[in-house]
Formats: structure tokens, sequence, C-alpha cells
């Protein structure tokens, strides 16, 4: 099974994964052409071989272009914008300033920190959400980009006390932050989307200085990602930030484990490179692309995370409730059920539960909220592990049949016939329902196309 290791001795930024993927050979062309899909201007990359630490590796950066520079003095009183702190250069894109491009959210005032930037427009996590929903991205491209920066916008929003959608992006910030994640899920996806593993995450001790203020190390945003997640994370004696919030929700969305590395058969090693020079390590994000064995316990199963909403209802019109379901599932949740539970006075009610895209956690729990009688909602987040998945069409003596199958390590070990497709054939035929099933059961079984366990 193909696989990546994240090496993160020294730490991940969004431009150094991206800088390590093109090392290892994922041509810029493919990035280039996947971003064009955005429709966002302003900008084009730079890829170039360098050295850090005498490790030869690509420098990924992100120029920002056509933009008239003006001094800015900005407060906002109602939202945060995602800007770089002041010294930062663990990436470090190409704006004409000293910092980096990772992001931190904070109210910001450039006028006493000697830096002018371009004149702008702010973007806020919903109008970025809008603008990869729109795009040309490709499905799984769109759904992993939007799911990072749901991570992040959760997590500032809860470091700042407000809801994610009203975190704001600081313009030449947020095109730094649309490429990296972008591109980095374009990137994987060129790879073959393989499954990530990652070492031990090892951050810096000390201090970012940001431009209203100093913040402690780790900063408060990559604490609350990876804790969400549940990831560990040790310090090193480097007195610089490592680990930003963009690398680390990249880190927390990818990868299905942490640890030292076992049975890993290595094929390429890529290097992706920052910009400062530090004190301890050298400033580098090794990628290891190989291949992993499933006899040593790793299945070649597709992952993802998702939110699971709840909420206790016990005052619902039974005909709301199954609308809510019906509406809910058609607006694009994963699964919507409900379950019977004893509440409080013995008074009996129902669990709703919605399952769903974790950047759609915030849209659905809306819904419930107004289209049910809850007066709140818990939510988590759940890793998944789901079989590869084919649809195919198997003719049986009714008729064709769409049947679903699920593959594990190569051979087939679960099948499903399609409902809808069934019920089609049946009242075609003039057959019983369940006589197209086993129908479509034994076309699969006379079908020598799958292996079967």
């Amino acid at each position: 099974m193909k696989a990546l290791y994240l090496d993160v001795f020294s730490g991940i930024s969004g431009d150094m994964l991206v800088g390590a993927l093109l090392d290892l050979g994922v041509p810029l062309e493919d990035l280039e052409r996947g971003l064009a899909g955005l429709r966002l201007d302003g900008f084009h990359l730079h890829a170039t071989r360098r050295q850090k630490g005498s490790i030869a590796g690509t420098k990924f950066d992100v120029h920002i272009t056509d933009v008239a520079p003006v001094a800015q003095s900005h407060s906002h009183s109602s939202s945060f914008s995602f800007l770089q702190p002041f010294g930062h250069q663990h990436g470090g894109h190409s704006h004409d300033h000293d910092h980096g491009h990772d992001l931190h959210s904070h109210e910001h005032s450039h006028a006493a920190g000697g830096h002018s930037h371009p004149a702008h427009e702010h973007r806020d996590y919903a109008s970025i959400r809008s603008m990869i929903e729109a795009s040309e991205l490709s499905a799984w491209v769109k759904e992993k980009s939007l799911a990072v920066f749901h991570r992040i916008a959760v997590a500032e929003g809860k470091v700042h006390g407000m809801p994610p959608e009203r975190v704001h992006f600081h313009e030449v910030g947020a095109v730094d932050s649309i490429v990296d994640i972008v591109g980095a899920c374009l990137a994987l996806e060129s790879l073959g989307k393989p499954t990530v593993l990652a070492g031990s995450v090892i951050e810096g001790t000390g201090w970012v200085q940001c431009a209203h203020g100093k913040l402690p190390l780790p900063a408060p945003a990559t604490l609350e990602i990876l804790g969400a997640r549940g990831v560990k994370l040790s310090q090193c004696e480097e007195p610089h930030e490592l680990v930003t919030p963009t690398g680390a929700g990249l880190l927390a969305e990818f990868a299905e484990s942490f640890g030292p590395l076992r049975d890993f058969s290595v094929t390429r090693v890529g290097y992706g490179l920052g910009t400062r020079d530090n004190t301890t390590r050298p400033n580098v994000l090794r990628i290891l692309l190989g291949e992993l064995e499933a006899s040593v316990g790793t299945n070649d199963w597709e992952a993802d995370t998702i939110a699971v909403l709840e909420t206790n209802l016990d005052d619902i019109n039974p005909e709301v409730l199954g609308h809510f379901v019906e509406s809910a599932l058609g607006s694009g949740a994963l699964d919507v059920f409900h379950t019977p539970i004893q509440m409080k006075k013995s008074r009996p009610g129902v669990l709703l539960t919605v399952l769903c895209a974790s950047a759609e956690a915030d849209r659905f729990s809306e819904r419930m909220l107004r289209e049910t009688s809850a007066f709140g909602v818990r939510r988590t987040t759940a890793d998944r592990r789901k079989l590869r998945r084919e649809s195919r069409v198997l003719q049986t003596v009714h008729g064709p049949v769409s049947v679903k199958f699920g593959f594990l390590n190569g051979k087939v070990i679960q099948a499903a016939p399609e409902y809808e497709s069934c019920r089609q054939v049946a009242a075609t035929a003039g057959v019983p329902l369940k006589d197209v099933y086993e129908a479509a059961w034994r076309a699969w079984l006379n079908d020598p196309t799958y292996d079967r366990p």
C-alpha cells in the first residue's frame, strides 16, 4: 500500500509541506493547473532547489503580484484576522516583508510596526469556503481543503471567542493560506491520495512576536488544532515556532497515526525547506514515499474525519422529525437517524444524530436549531475507516442491477445491490423486490471479475 511518512523533527508549515511534495516529484504544473480552477488572481508560484543546514530540497514560495502598496492601520472590533507575526520566517512566502506566510489570528495595526501592506479586502472563512465550493477542483480536493480551513477557523474562533464564520483572513495572508492548503491537497491527489503517517510532532519554545504583542509557543491556535485531534506534542530547545497553525491543520487532517517508522519500504525522499536558519536543527520537513505491507497490520481502507451532531428531543412533532431527516439527507448530510431514549422524569424522547463533513458542521447545527425543537446541539469529531467502493452494473435474469462493492486489500468483502436500481427493475419486470435482490446476489457470485476473501 502506497504511503507517505511526514518526518516532523523540525515542525511543519504549509509551504514546507508543499515544497516537500514537489521535491518528491509532483510537477509544479499540476498545482498551477489545479489552482487555476479557483479563479484566484494576484499571485504566482516559485519552486527552487536550495540548501538548508547542508540538506538540499525544494523551497516553495507564493509571490503576490498586481497590488499597490499603501500603509495600513486596522482595528477590528467584531472579528479577528489571520495575519503573519512579525519576524516569523518558518516558511516565508514573498510579500516584500520580513515575516513568513503562516497565519495567526489577531487584531492588528501595521503603522507602528514599520510595515506597509498592499491595499486589500478581507476574506472571511465563509467567503473562502464559498470560493472553494464554487471552484473547478475535484470533489476530494474540495472536501479536504474545506476540512483543513475549518479546523483552523474553529481553533482561531475558540482562542478569540467568536464563531468560525467570523474569523477573517488578511488579503495577502489569505492568498498564501489558500495556495498552501489547496496546493497540498492537489499534490496529495497527484500522488494518488496515499495513506499519510507522521512522526512525533516537535515544536519550539519561547514566544512568537505578533503585531499586537507576544504569543507563547506552542501558539494557542496550534494547540487547539492538535488538541482537537488528540495529537501528542513535544517541545525542543529551538527558540522559534516550528509548527504553524496551517501546518497543524494539514497534519491533523491527513495523518492517520503518529509515531516512529515501522516496516516502511522507502522508495523516494523529499525535503521541503523553510526560510529561517534554525540554531539546533535544519529547518526542513522530510517526507518519505514508500510502501506499507498489509501483513504488518495496515489495511488499504480509506480514512477521513467527520462531525457527529446530536441533540435530545422530547417535544418534537413526528412529522416534523421525519421531514427534517429527509431534507437534511437531501442537503448533503452523510447520514441522519434518530434513536428512542429515555429522558428526565422518565419522559420518552429521541436522540437525533446527523453525520456530516467537518466543514459542514456549523451549517447542519444551525439547521437542527432552526428546524427542530432543539435548544442546543452537541458536536464531536470521529475518525472513519471506509472500504474502497466501486459500483458496477450486473446483468440478472430480471434486468441490469447496480451493485456497490467494498474492497479491502484488493478483495471484495462486501457487496450490496442498490435499492433504487432493484426497485426499478422489480417494477419493470413485475416481480417481487426480494427476487431482484436474490438475482443480483447470484450474478455477483457467478461473476469471475472480483476476488473474494
